[in-house]
């Protein structure tokens, strides 16, 4: 027992200054002790005397003499091994703790954080603000290292009080001022309704964690179950690739050697006219060197006399030439290997294999979404269009808010502008679609029609053939018309047999590289998809033949 109260009461024999335990102790008349040296050095760096405890002013430095009593049993202790052990590790600040703003060396953590000084101390530089009536009434918190973010920073006053009706924490002098009027209440009662509030949402997240997990479960068995499907069908088609595909290795083989051999003779023509130019080249290069030392010199008799030899130009013979010829190749031949190409395409492009002898649909799995099987799965992903003015060709006339455009003989008078297609009867819509899946649909007239997207960069200025939707690397769309339906890109085209039906739906799945077009009645009928790898931003756009017209059409989730 007599061992607990010594550690009780190590304090008392601890300086507030070095914070170990007293050497040649000293006491003031306010009652604390500290060490000798620590003491006058305090005194000896500050202008003026008082107590680093307590904070008690001194009018003249007191003369400092040992407490002999408080010495000798602090020796006494000493003596014994009961000197008072070290403040324990734990005391001193780690990670996550907030430091002593007074502590000079290592720092200790702090206990508590004071609101009036912003700081924080330790339990030791605690004390004044626990017994000095002037700092009694200071307001303390738990320690906290962000202090500033806890006073208003137009008045630097606490802040005490949440302003309902601008939603924010305000101080005393906010709600006298600016916020004068507003319903106000204390910190802890808007806290109470707020954590009703999270409460809430926690709950609603809960709920959809489990739901998520549970569908991550399906997905999972489902996945199981394709990867063993997958084998199954690549072991099934391994076997008849493998022909296919010596087949097509030999016959490149063999008409990469002819190409190689012609290439072999035609080189070999090619490196003589090469060599004859190299050495015409040098040749002139030698004579403009000279030419050139001739012009900078001072001589004006060496100029004179030698002007006539020199400027005089070399005999310009034409150069060897020669025509690569390829006349190995054939039509046929082209048209073979064209035809093998568009089967191979026409394979790849398919969304699931032909039914299989016993009418069971052999199942194919791809990297892109699962097809949407009803128009209203196409309409959680509507995205509303709007006709840019600035891009609309004058023989365009945009109606209902930009959503409509028709194809008029009275020429619109719209301003320049640069992103205006001055010659071809096109427009774009204002929205960039990047990054997400969208979907929309149109109405269109009678007549031809182009229903397309298109990166920023397309041609805008000229009649040329690569400002056309569909005519360059940059658009892709389809061509719509009572006859028959066709996509475009990059000036290729696809004709498509399908019945006709004036509104059409346009699915982006711009992450996927996916786009599709839908002829829409009263079942989704897809007519084509590309396949690509998107790099920009897409714009939707559309080009009109004469008195035609295209309605953008206000879709949402309810629409049937």
């Amino acid at each position: 027992m007599a061992e607990d109260q010594l550690f009780v009461s190590q304090d008392e024999f601890t300086c507030s200054v070095c914070l170990d335990t007293l050497t040649d102790p000293v006491s003031l008349h306010c009652g604390h002790s500290f060490c000798l040296k620590c003491l006058t050095n305090y005194w000896d760096q500050s202008q003026e005397c008082s107590c680093p405890q307590c904070r008690h002013t001194f009018m003249l430095r007191p003369e400092l003499k040992r407490n002999t009593l408080l010495n000798e049993v602090i020796n006494k202790l000493k003596k014994k091994a009961l000197s008072p052990p070290p403040l324990p590790s734990k005391n001193y600040v780690s990670r996550g703790d907030v430091e002593c703003d007074f502590c000079t060396g290592k720092k200790f953590r702090a206990v508590k954080s004071c609101l009036t000084c912003m700081a924080s101390y330790c339990q030791t530089h605690l004390q004044p603000h626990l017994e000095v009536a002037a700092l009694k009434h200071h307001k303390l918190v738990n320690p906290n290292r962000n202090l500033k973010e806890k006073l208003c920073v137009k008045h630097q006053k606490s802040l005490e009080m949440f302003c309902k009706t601008d939603e924010k924490c305000i101080c005393m002098m906010c709600g006298m001022t600016e916020h004068d009027g507003h319903e106000k209440v204390e910190l802890e009662t808007e806290r109470e309704g707020k954590q009703k509030q999270l409460g809430l949402t926690r709950s609603e997240i809960r709920r959809r964690l489990e739901e998520k997990e549970k569908k991550l479960k399906e997905t999972r068995r489902t996945v199981e179950k394709m990867k063993i499907s997958v084998e199954k069908v690549m072991e099934e088609h391994d076997k008849s690739f493998t022909d296919l595909i010596r087949c097509i290795e030999e016959a490149h083989k063999k008409l990469t050697e002819k190409i190689r051999e012609q290439e072999k003779r035609e080189m070999e023509k090619a490196e003589g006219v090469m060599e004859q130019l190299e050495k015409e080249i040098k040749e002139l290069k030698r004579r403009e060197a000279e030419l050139k030392e001739l012009s900078e010199t001072k001589d004006h008799l060496h100029f004179l006399q030698t002007f006539s030899s020199r400027c005089v130009l070399p005999v310009d013979e034409d150069s060897l030439s020669f025509t690569v010829t390829a006349d190995f190749s054939s039509e046929d031949l082209l048209k073979e290997l064209s035809c093998l190409k568009r089967r191979l395409e026409k394979i790849g492009q398919w969304d699931t294999l032909p039914l299989t002898p016993s009418g069971r649909e052999a199942p194919v799995f791809t990297l892109l979404p699962p097809e949407h099987q009803s128009r209203e799965e196409f309409l959680q992903y509507f995205c509303p269009l709007t006709l840019d003015i600035n891009t609309a060709n004058r023989d365009l006339h945009l109606l209902e808010g930009n959503k409509k455009v028709t194809w008029e003989e009275t020429k619109a008078k719209y301003p320049d502008h640069p992103d205006r297609f001055d010659c071809w009867p096109q427009v774009l819509c204002r929205e960039a679609l990047t990054g997400n899946r969208c979907y929309w649909e149109v109405e269109c007239s009678a007549g031809d029609v182009v229903i397309g997207v298109a990166y920023k960069g397309l041609s805008r200025k000229g009649a040329g053939w690569e400002c056309g939707l569909g005519n360059n690397n940059k658009s892709w769309c389809l061509l719509c018309s009572q006859s028959q339906y066709s996509v475009w890109h990059n000036d290729k085209h696809t004709v498509i047999s399908a019945p006709y039906s004036p509104r059409v739906g346009v699915y982006l799945d711009w992450p996927a590289g996916s786009l599709s077009f839908y002829s829409v009645s009263h079942t989704m009928t897809l007519l084509h998809r590309f396949n690509t790898s998107f790099t920009e931003p897409l714009y939707p756009g559309f080009w009109l033949n004469d008195y035609c017209s295209v309605t953008i059409s206000h879709l949402t989730a309810c629409d049937h």
